[in-house]
């Protein structure tokens, strides 16, 4: 198992819950569903912590780099942002009514028979503040160290952030095969199973062809302002895109987006400092990703949505995704606090939103970096440069 990457172990765990459900034995789905529970309990407790070890450190980190230069390329990023995730969810309103049946998995108190299987026993694990508190701890930090000139807090806070980087790898990343496991066994067991499945098939596709037309919009404003064919410049930046489907990091994609960039005409040095900015603070594929997730899921349990609600949601999304962890599924675990507290998601949504991010994770992190390359045209052309013939 050690060898299988994140994503295959997903797959084998949703595989082999569905066999467990499929057997009908309660005593099995039980047992799951405590260990579920427990698990789910656990993830609530460290949500805010999750959000101060990565929110601040970011923040601070922005800071320390002050310039009108960082400016422009936060707001490029951060409009790129928003505008993906909100173009994500005039598309998904749009074409999910039409295959996806609205309150297909909420609980009908008079079919019993449909519920999920609860746990033997429950244990609780109150987190130590709720999720608002915890931004806006993290938002006077991050920003306290961006205008202190001292290192003290911030090093706290980077050591901090090892720490809950730390929980994440050790301890949620691993026992996530055995969460979705007992998830789609509860599923199956209550017969939502060939739902969740049948719709999520669709849904990733629209989601793959949502990360292509936001990088040809991408492209083709970055080719007006530059001059430039924008299919040219797209394709020079596949190899970024094939290499981040393969790592799942925007951080390991650096060296070969940086590369791409350049090749493209990018001025040496606006590259070497938006690329890797970009990859801790512009996620468009992750938001894409996110929002249809999220979308989806609250209509197939029958929860009201509005676009006024979900625009909150991306604009929040933008800034608590800054400098996500560099671990498969980082964006997701940065926006858990957002959709449990903006989207009123409980730990059993939380947690089936989790198996589905990290079922699109690389094609998401794909997207992100191939933008990034884009994004640097801008700031190129903004910065007074021309694209150099290489």
């Amino acid at each position: 198992m050690k060898k299988l990457g994140l994503l295959p172990k997903l797959i084998l765990g949703i595989i082999i819950g569905i066999i467990l459900g499929k057997m009908k034995v309660l005593v099995i789905v039980q047992l799951l569903a405590t260990f579920n529970g427990l698990f789910g309990n656990f993830l609530g407790f460290v949500i805010p912590l999750i959000i101060i070890g990565f929110v601040a450190p970011g923040i601070g980190d922005l800071g320390g780099n002050a310039g009108k230069l960082l400016g422009v390329a936060v707001l490029v990023a951060y409009g790129s942002t928003v505008v993906s995730g909100s173009f994500a969810y005039l598309v998904d309103s749009t074409l999910f009514p039409s295959f996806l049946k609205a309150g297909s998995l909420a609980i009908d108190a008079a079919n019993p028979e449909h519920a999920l299987v609860g746990p033997l026993m429950k244990v609780a694990m109150p987190p130590i503040m709720d999720v608002m508190s915890a931004l806006l701890i993290a938002f006077v930090i991050g920003l306290g160290i961006a205008a202190s000139k001292g290192h003290t807090i911030k090093n706290v806070m980077n050591e901090f952030q090892g720490i809950v980087e730390g929980i994440i790898k050790v301890i949620i990343i691993p026992l996530l095969p055995f969460h979705i496991a007992g998830i789609f066994a509860n599923m199956t067991y209550a017969g939502q199973v060939e739902t969740i499945l049948s719709v999520f098939a669709k849904v990733f596709g629209i989601i793959i062809i949502m990360h292509l037309l936001i990088l040809l919009f991408q492209f083709t404003v970055g080719g007006m302002l530059n001059g430039a064919n924008p299919i040219t410049l797209l394709r020079n930046m596949v190899p970024a895109y094939m290499t981040a489907v393969g790592t799942q990091s925007s951080a390991a994609t650096i060296p070969v987006t940086l590369a791409q960039t350049k090749k493209n005409g990018v001025n040496d040095g606006i590259a070497e400092f938006t690329i890797p900015l970009f990859a801790t603070i512009h996620l468009s594929g992750s938001t894409i990703t996110l929002t249809s997730c999220a979308l989806a899921v609250m209509m197939l349990h029958d929860m009201p949505y509005t676009f006024g609600s979900f625009f909150g949601f991306i604009l929040m999304l933008g800034v608590t995704m800054v400098a996500a962890p560099g671990v498969p599924g980082g964006a997701v675990m940065a926006a858990l606090g957002l959709l449990e507290s903006m989207l009123h998601f409980d730990q059993n949504l939380l947690s089936l939103m989790i198996a589905l991010y990290l079922a699109q994770d690389s094609f998401g992190t794909a997207c992100n970096v191939t933008g990034d390359g884009a994004l640097s045209l801008i700031v190129n052309r903004i910065a007074g440069f021309k694209l150099e013939k290489k």
